[in-house]
């Protein structure tokens, strides 16, 4: 059986951070006080780390502590090339050293997170090092060589992101491309920050000695406190649309946990179409609140179950829905995706497609019994100038890849 690409890119990493660790031991440590400090601090940005899907956004701090020492080549004037086995090395203990207290709270250690700092900081350091040290760089003029830190960080942020999709694809097998364009448009937020600041630190090394490693990493800090408030301002957000779908299943018209069910699976089909993570946030939001039009009939559907209803009846519960959303406040998209579920599929956006599609699945795989998943897909399939057969398929390829992982991973709730 062939391995998968994230196991090859762990062993990889595994590989360069042993190699580099038997050369640190065997050679020692250069510049023990600069190794110091800048473990240090990549040990305080893991300490500092918080829940994030990429390392620039969970540990900025650590990233760009990690950087700046493959970028360094003097301190405070004086030639400081600590090499490229010497910066692995120390980058990776001080990120597993970090860890440590977030492993004993509890967190899921993960090995994607380590092997993409290892890889990406290594890249960084065979780029410059071996070049540094050969004083390639000294010709080289304040203008010149700043310019040439950014460059080096821009592609190791390009570096990071490939890894980052590469491994993703490689678990859930999502559409490469989307997810390679939502990582990048990640990158001028915090990433910038990152990237900047990592310049900015090996440059100031280079002039005032270590002391520009902590008056560097307070702008960043204070960025790093603002990304986790818009966060946290984002979570609430989704909280209250969240609460404000339940309204249907307080009140008796859907069953519990149906729209939280649609919405997780909608959202999965929409990454296996190729949706951009904005789309999908859109997505999400409109599947959660699809049944609110409910809330204007007198008689509850039974179950909930609109997709048996008459095709006018279904329109109106839709239109009805988002009337109701629009006076919520929540983004108009969300508005008109809830009041097209019930439109003929070719005259539907992408997003009212899924809606509509993952909707009817949960309908009747629900009352189907044992075999409800396998003969509501069938149905679907059957029902082809009713719903988007591009859907019902990349709907078929999400639920077979949810069996294979459950087959693979027993224990794991799903």
């Amino acid at each position: 059986m062939r391995p998968r690409l994230h196991t090859v890119l762990h062993v990889c990493a595994a590989v360069l951070a042993a190699g580099c660790l038997g050369s640190t031991l065997h050679h020692g440590i250069e510049d023990r006080g600069a190794a110091l400090a800048f473990g240090v601090l990549v040990t305080v940005g893991e300490l500092t780390r918080r829940g994030g899907t990429r390392i620039r956004e969970a540990a900025p701090l650590a990233a760009a502590g990690s950087l700046s020492y493959a970028l360094l080549g003097e301190i405070a004037g004086r030639p400081a090339q600590p090499g490229v086995a010497q910066v692995v090395t120390v980058v990776l203990a001080a990120s597993l050293l970090g860890s440590v207290p977030h492993v004993g709270r509890g967190d899921e250690p993960a090995l994607d997170a380590p092997a993409r700092r290892v890889l990406t900081v290594g890249f960084v350091a065979v780029c410059f090092q071996p070049l540094s040290g050969r004083g390639v760089f000294d010709d080289w003029g304040g203008p010149a060589h700043a310019l040439l830190l950014l460059a080096l960080l821009s592609l190791s942020a390009l570096c990071d992101a490939v890894l980052a999709v590469a491994l993703a694809r490689s678990r859930t097998r999502w559409p490469f491309l989307p997810m390679l364009r939502d990582e990048l448009r990640a990158v001028p937020g915090i990433g910038a920050a990152v990237i900047a600041t990592g310049a900015v630190m090996a440059l100031g090394a280079a002039v005032v000695g270590l002391w520009a490693l902590p008056v560097f990493s307070v702008p960043l800090l204070l960025a790093q406190l603002s990304y986790r408030r818009y966060a946290a301002v984002r979570a609430t957000y989704r909280q209250t649309i969240a609460s404000l779908a339940r309204a249907t299943e307080i009140a008796g018209y859907t069953p519990v946990g149906h729209a939280r069910r649609v919405a997780a699976l909608s959202r999965a089909v929409g990454r296996d179409l190729g949706l951009t993570e904005p789309e999908l946030i859109v997505l999400e939001h409109a599947a959660l609140m699809h049944d609110i039009g409910q809330l204007s009939l007198v008689d509850p559907v039974p179950a909930g179950a609109t997709a048996v209803l008459p095709v006018t009846e279904q329109r109106r519960i839709a239109l009805l829905g988002g009337a109701v959303v629009r006076q919520t406040g929540v983004d108009p998209r969300v508005a008109r995706i809830v009041e097209r579920q019930a439109d003929p599929h070719g005259e539907q956006p992408l997003a009212a497609r899924i809606v509509r599609v993952v909707n009817a699945y949960e309908e009747k795989s629900r009352e189907g019994g044992p075999g409800g998943p396998l003969t509501a897909l069938e149905d679907l399939r059957l029902a082809a100038g009713e719903y988007a057969p591009e859907v019902v398929d990349a709907l078929a390829r999400v639920l077979s890849r949810r069996t294979e992982e459950a087959r693979a991973y027993p224990d794991r709730s799903w």
